[in-house]
């Protein structure tokens, strides 16, 4: 474990990223489920649908088809919160409460980093919009919902138009992440290394800081992996990001260990 990053928590320093490998340890629906599911809904064949373009492409179809996205919303909400699901059985999550995070950033719509910190008691205000912003609590961890919330339909980022405006980081919550990294760490969190988006993050938040006259002051910031890729390492460490690759190939049993190491 990386003795700047261990300071880094213990400080309360440093901020999460939680992406869809965290919620994944769950068994909740993957993408190619929900790409069936589209599919069904309009008609066609799943194999056959799934090769006419990316999952983005796919949604935006299914909203000009259906008007809107709020059938397939309600949908995802229901499967992905199934009442058989007990947050108390995912070690990570518990770990991830029981963390020195002051701030916990995610790309993930649903509510499980909610209900977990709910189930072991820990204080959380949840800010998926601007108006969330004005009833923030000091001496609450934060939970940013980055790309939207199951809670507020407009506020999904999940078909072409709504993540190419996502792609202008201004908005209130764009300013607010500015303000965040300048005086933290980041640590990113079940992220697939080939996912488009968080590297345009990592590109993004090199811009930020390199605007920035405090450029030299960056604290450090770190993707943890299960697989090393020499390729993602070299690219992230010109981007400021540093790779902490376990010795573990399961996902879930490299997470859960690595977090516990963290955490204690």
């Amino acid at each position: 474990m990386k003795a700047e990053l261990l300071e880094a928590h213990r400080a309360g320093k440093l901020m999460l990223f939680v992406g869809a490998g965290v919620s994944a340890n769950l068994g909740l629906p993957s993408w190619s489920e929900l790409i069936g599911h589209i599919a069904n809904e309009l008609g066609y064949d799943p194999r056959i649908f799934s090769t006419y373009g990316n999952h983005l492409a796919l949604a935006e179809f299914y909203k000009r088809k259906k008007g809107s996205l709020g059938a397939l919303r309600s949908w995802m909400d229901r499967e992905w919160h199934k009442s058989s699901t007990d947050i108390k059985t995912s070690d990570i999550h518990r770990l991830i409460t029981e963390g020195n995070f002051s701030r916990i950033y995610t790309t993930n719509y649903d509510r499980w980093l909610e209900y977990a910190h709910d189930a072991y008691d820990v204080r959380y205000d949840k800010i998926a919009s601007v108006a969330d912003l004005v009833s923030v609590r000091d001496e609450h961890r934060q939970i940013i919902k980055f790309h939207g919330d199951f809670d507020a339909d407009e506020s999904i980022v999940l078909d072409e138009t709504s993540y190419f405006q996502r792609l202008n980081f201004d908005t209130p919550l764009d300013i607010k992440l500015r303000n965040d990294v300048l005086g933290n760490s980041v640590l990113f969190l079940g992220y697939s290394l080939n996912d488009l988006n968080i590297r345009l993050l990592f590109y993004k938040l090199t811009e930020m800081w390199n605007r920035s006259t405090l450029a030299s002051a960056r604290p450090k910031s770190y993707i943890f992996a299960n697989r090393p890729n020499p390729i993602a390492e070299e690219v992230l460490r010109h981007w400021g990001i540093e790779m902490i690759v376990s010795e573990k190939d399961a996902p879930k049993e490299a997470l859960t260990d690595f977090l516990q190491e963290l955490v204690a």
